[in-house]
């Protein structure tokens, strides 16, 4: 099916996440140690460590499953070290009111993050709006910060870029209300020799952000191209449901990302430019 309908990430995916993640976790890590009482000293390269080495067995978790890997970019690294530092020093134990710290952390610290976009950025933005095709971004960020990034940049047809911000991506849950193409997805995806967890799919928050996108312009998922640059949040559950998928690689892709998109076939791409997106609308 030809694709009507164009769906986006934004940090990591047309931004320079790295450069624009260094002022935030510099201001994330001194907000973490006011909560936990003490400087971090090497606690915090400490935890890093174990993360990078246990792809397989750790990431952010909620509810005692993996969510997302937790070195894909600096606001997932911050996040997942959070959670284990608060845990390491007995600061917060119950995940409720720990999970509700991160993400006041998070707000804060974001506002701080830097503005980046990729050197194509705004030629791709307005490559993709000039189609005439509906472009959204959904992000987990706060709708007004991503907002006003876009505004800085401003590509030819900004006012028709729509913005759905705090998609919770990350929240593993049923849609409200219930449907059927949502009620038809499994639970999970086992990626078979590339890595040893499930990838959840069932993310109702995420999900409602898509619907409402596919309602509102009269497109579906089998119609719907979806860039992101983390597979477990942005492309594992449009790609379920039938849409085609982009990675946006970084220059950290994990392997069982790359191989997962690949397994596609003619659905799923991966490149590390967002010029790669433009041949897929033809």
């Amino acid at each position: 099916m030809a694709i009507a309908c164009v769906v986006l990430d934004f940090d990591g995916t047309f931004t320079d996440v790295v450069a624009e993640g260094a002022p935030f976790q510099a201001h994330f890590r001194a907000g973490l140690e006011r909560l936990v009482g003490r400087e971090l000293g090497a606690a915090w390269d400490e935890e890093v460590a174990v993360l990078r080495n246990g792809v397989d067995s750790y990431g952010w978790e909620m509810a005692g499953r993996i969510v997302a890997p937790a070195v894909a970019d600096p606001y997932l690294t911050a996040t997942c070290v959070a959670h284990r530092l608060f845990q390491r020093f007995g600061v917060l134990p119950e995940e409720g009111p720990r999970t509700d710290a991160v993400q006041t952390l998070y707000r804060e610290a974001y506002v701080h993050s830097a503005t980046a976009f990729k050197p194509e950025a705004k030629e791709v933005l307005e490559a993709l709006l000039a189609t005439g095709m509906p472009v959204s971004v959904v992000t987990n960020a706060h709708t007004d910060m991503v907002e006003a990034k876009l505004d800085r940049l401003a590509p030819r047809g900004r006012e028709r870029l729509k913005v759905f911000g705090d998609a919770r991506k990350f929240q593993l849950e049923d849609a409200d209300p219930m449907d059927a193409r949502f009620a038809a997805l499994p639970e999970s995806q086992v990626l078979e020799g590339v890595l040893g967890r499930p990838v959840y799919l069932r993310r109702g928050r995420y999900y409602a952000a898509l619907r409402r996108i596919w309602e509102t312009t009269g497109t579906s998922p089998e119609s719907t191209l979806v860039a992101g640059d983390i597979y477990e949040l942005d492309l594992a559950l449009p790609a379920a449901l039938g849409a085609s998928v982009q990675l946006v690689a970084r220059d950290n892709v994990l392997p069982y990302e790359r191989a997962a998109v690949e397994r596609l076939g003619a659905r799923g791409g991966v490149d590390r430019s967002l010029r790669a997106l433009l041949p897929r609308l033809r």
